[in-house]
């Protein structure tokens, strides 16, 4: 390896002014075994570069060759592969990762600590070795044959020191003074030997002459240290006077800060006193209010409110750790505590008597009223009716207006004492919900008899008014306990119908409107109720919506807060916060309800308060189905819009979910409507000896779909109007069909012809888009029967011609050429003429008359289709007559038989027929 290196050196490294530290014998891993070697080198000149050498021997020959070169500068990483076992393989990275095998462990090694120690001199660490010994990295001692090889040149790097400017400028000098010193070193040297000994000899004579000078250095030094050790006595004199003078300011210092303590402390007492002070206590204005304050006026309120407020900051002020060990604080909070229980005690009393109040004058207005009429003999139906002649609610405006006065008083009952808010909210909703069930019942008993009139037989569906009595008893039991009012319930919830004289039945059917007048269809009865029914609902809707936003003010409950611009308790911001504070002292300790628990709670008492309506609703709608079943169609599209209007507002409040609940019942009669109109289409029966005509369901069809058309405009549920017309619709063609087929006077398609033209009629005027594919249906059914009937009918008039023809048609149909069909016996020219001579001018004139006379005795005059048909069955004749011409032309040719009769004489017979009838 040493002459490898060598000749390495001088073949390569030399001319290229390098110097090769170090070689090892290499290949590419997991390839075929191609040795090479790396080889560490720096150059001679200045700087110093480093670098990493491939080199290879060429295929020509015995010589090496440089093959790749990287500088030091560009190895990120060397990789040993493991620091413990002897591996000869190592990696390199430069700007790639070349992976290596040594020849043997220790070259690997050598190569390895040469590779760090140029990195140690001249790159400062910037390579990373991995996998490699430390001891390796320490020590640095090659071993092998390296050895020899790079230990003088290491050392050398390491005992190499670069001389400064001024020494290269000294050895100049002196090598320009001595010519020679190239030439012959040797004299140069001795030269050197001789002058240093000059310079030793002077150097010694000089000190020597000093000695002199340094007794004098020594004489001074002495007096130096005595200055100095007194020095040191004054300052150790200086020191024990500071020492006394420390400690007296030690104590000085530490009796400030005992005052600043005191200070510091008297300063956070009358802090402490001050904020007791501050927030601990209540006027005596304010514990006046609480205590005597007149609750029933403006004045007294605002001063109560005033002072409940107070209270709550007094009490929710939360107090700082020891404040309630304190007695006079206990005090304190013991007087807030009773003056809070006495005044919410006080409130509760107040407002109790408020509700017994109103609902005392309320039931004894009607008392009086009850009172009179009885004392003068009147009607009491007649006397409701005159009294609600205008069928309104009262309004209680004024009572919530009195009431919301205390609204703030209420919020700091809900927020202090539960318990009586809870009870004053029990109270209110039993007294509201027996005055709002009292109103409510009259004014549905007012609606239903508006809805069934005042005659004899209207009175069947019409109930008395509760008498005195039932009123006094309920005076009687206001002070009671939270019992229900008592009374009879309306006689119309158990209401069975039954019609006479001038009445309509229980319910109408598209028979009876086939077979009604339109003075026969009440429309105005149909008005009326409609007009009622958006009374009942218009009136209704802002009571229940003025009664929960009354509830939500004056009990501050949170109606819903999903939707922007509702009305909620927290709408008015009460000066200093009430609703932001808890009272978590000495109140009670209630968790706060959310949100969405208080808008159940609106929804609660909404429900208790109305509970009558829904009840009350369904038995008015049962009475508008029961006076005609039509009504439904009035009640589905108004109680549609009322939902539809209530969700608008609060798809959650209780007038939604109630109406809601009502609209399912209206539809549900609705459904049973169009089920009973299909089932009575299905038991339609025809008598056996007149024509049919139009059928009594298809007229009826036509005026319900222009009922329902004037009733739907613009509604929202349209939806469940068209599903209603395709299930009755797909009824009628079924049950026309069906006639058609029984029908024994008129023929099938006569009845089929009248029924769809009439459909078809009916559903072009109206232009109903759900049902344009039934429209075209109808036009098809039409037509096809009316060409049908037209076919038959005019083979009666002309049946012996039309049979000989059909004959020929037969033949040719069977392969027999046309111009041979004279030839059969049955077919001849003599038959022919037979045949036609058989029907002259005045027979067939005659035989259309006949026609006529049937055609009209089939048809019926409602529909008008006589002049229809009878201009059909013209162009048809006309047809025929060509058809038989050309087979006359085609099957005889040459034979100049022609039929008696021309396409003029035709026409005159068309029009002279109709024209005499």
């Amino acid at each position: 390896m040493t002459a490898i290196k060598h000749a390495l050196q001088r073949d390569i490294f030399t001319p290229n002014d390098e110097r090769l530290l170090s070689i090892v014998n290499v290949c590419k891993a997991g390839k075929k075994k191609k040795n090479c070697f790396l080889c560490a080198t720096v150059t001679t000149e200045r700087p110093v570069q480093v670098n990493v050498v491939k080199v290879k021997k060429s295929d020509k020959g015995d010589f090496y060759k440089r093959q790749t070169a990287w500088t030091l500068r560009d190895l990120a990483v060397v990789d040993s592969k493991d620091a413990n076992k002897e591996n000869p393989e190592f990696d390199l990275h430069f700007e790639k990762v070349y992976k290596w095998v040594a020849s043997s462990t220790a070259e690997k090694n050598a190569f390895i600590s040469c590779i760090w120690k140029l990195n140690q001199r001249y790159l400062r660490k910037k390579i990373e070795f991995v996998n490699v010994s430390s001891q390796l990295l320490e020590e640095s001692v090659p071993s092998g044959e390296n050895q020899s090889v790079t230990g003088g040149d290491e050392e050398s790097l390491d005992e190499y020191q670069e001389l400064n400017a001024r020494e290269e400028q000294d050895i100049e000098i002196m090598m320009d003074g001595c010519e020679y010193a190239i030439s012959n070193a040797e004299a140069f040297a001795e030269k050197l030997s001789r002058e240093l000994q000059v310079l030793d000899g002077a150097n010694i004579q000089s000190i020597m002459a000093s000695e002199k000078q340094v007794n004098i250095l020594m004489q001074l030094l002495d007096e130096a240290l005595k200055e100095v050790d007194e020095i040191e006595h004054k300052l150790s004199s200086y020191e024990e006077m500071l020492q006394s003078v420390k400690e007296q300011m030690d104590h000085i210092s530490q009796s400030n800060d005992l005052i600043q303590l005191s200070n510091t402390n008297n300063m956070k007492l009358l802090e402490e006193i001050e904020f007791l002070v501050n927030y601990l206590d209540l006027s005596k204005g304010h514990i006046k209010a609480l205590t005597d304050g007149d609750l029933s006026s403006s004045k007294g309120i605002e001063a109560c409110t005033n002072a409940a407020e107070a209270l709550l900051q007094c009490m929710n002020v939360a107090l700082r750790p020891g404040h309630d060990e304190l007695q006079a604080v206990q005090q304190q909070q013991q007087q807030f505590k009773d003056l809070r229980e006495q005044f919410a005690r006080r409130l509760a009393n107040h407002l109790n008597n408020v509700f017994v109040q109103q609902f005392t004058q309320t039931l004894t207005l009607h008392y009086r009223r009850a009172s009179y009429h009885s004392v003068s003999g009147h009607d009491q139906s007649s006397t409701l009716a005159q009294h609600s002649a205008e069928l309104t609610l009262p309004k209680h405006l004024p009572f919530h207006r009195d009431l919301l006065r205390y609204a703030k008083l209420m919020e700091w009952l809900k927020n202090t004492d539960r318990e009586k808010y809870e009870g004053l909210n029990k109270n209110y909703v039993d007294y509201i919900s027996r005055l709002y069930e009292r109103e409510i019942k009259e004014f549905f008993e007012v609606a239903k008899i508006k809805m069934t009139g005042t005659s004899k037989e209207g009175k069947k569906f019409a109930t008395l008014p509760r008498k005195e009595s039932a009123v006094k008893q309920d005076l009687e039991s206001l002070h009671g306990s939270s019992g229900k009012l008592t009374g009879s319930t309306s006689s119309l919830n158990k209401l069975s119908v039954q019609g006479s004289g001038n009445r309509r039945s229980q319910s109408s059917s598209l028979l009876d409107m086939g077979n009604m007048s339109a003075s026969d269809l009440d429309v105005a009865d149909r008005t009326k109720f409609d007009k009622i029914f958006e009374q009942v609902l218009s009136e209704l809707e802002p009571l229940c919506l003025a009664e929960q936003d009354f509830i939500s003010k004056f009990f501050k409950l949170q109606q819903n807060p999903a939707l922007p611009g509702s009305v909620t308790a927290d709408s008015t911001d009460i000066d200093g916060g009430l609703l932001s504070r808890q009272h978590n002292l000495l109140g009670d300790r209630h968790s706060v309800p959310s949100e969405k628990e208080e808008a159940g709670v609106i929804r609660s008492m909404m429900i208790k308060v109305f509970r009558c309506i829904e009840p009350e609703l369904n038995n008015l709608i049962s009475l508008g189905d029961k006076i005609d079943s039509f009504n439904s169609l009035y009640m589905l599209v108004k109680m549609s819009h009322h939902v539809w209007t209530a969700e608008n507002v609060d798809p959650a409040s209780f007038l939604s979910t109630t109406l809601g609940n009502v609209l399912v019942t209206v539809k549900r009669n609705f459904d049973k409507c169009i089920l009973n109109q299909v089932k009575q289409m299905e038991e339609v029966k025809i008598s056996k000896k007149s024509k049919v005509g139009i059928l009594p369901f298809v007229s009826g069809f036509e005026e319900f779909a222009e009922l329902a058309e004037s009733i739907f405009r613009n509604a929202e549920r349209r939806g469940d109007l068209d599903k209603a017309y395709t299930k009755l619709i797909r009824a009628v063609y079924n049950n026309v069909e069906k006639v058609a087929n029984e029908s024994q006077k008129t023929p099938r398609d006569v009845v089929m012809m009248e029924n769809f033209h009439h459909i078809f009629s009916t559903l072009s005027r109206l232009k109903i888009a759900c049902l344009e594919t039934e429209r075209r249906e109808a036009k098809h059914k039409y037509t096809e029967h009316l060409q049908s009937y037209v076919i038959y009918s005019l083979g009666q008039p002309l049946e012996k011609l039309n049979h000989f023809f059909e004959g020929i048609e037969a033949r040719v149909a069977q392969g027999i050429r046309e111009e041979e069909v004279s030839y059969q016996l049955a077919f001849n020219k003599q038959e022919l003429r037979k045949v036609i001579k058989e029907y002259p001018g005045k027979e067939v004139k005659k035989g259309l008359d006949n026609l006529y006379k049937k055609v009209d005795k089939h048809l019926c005059e409602e529909e008008n289709l006589l002049q229809v048909m009878w201009h059909s069955m013209q162009d048809e004749f006309i047809r025929q007559y060509k058809h038989f011409e050309g087979l006359i032309a085609r099957c005889y040719p040459g034979s100049g038989i022609t039929m008696e009769f021309t396409i003029q004489d035709i026409l005159e017979y068309f029009s002279s027929i109709a024209q005499s009838h």
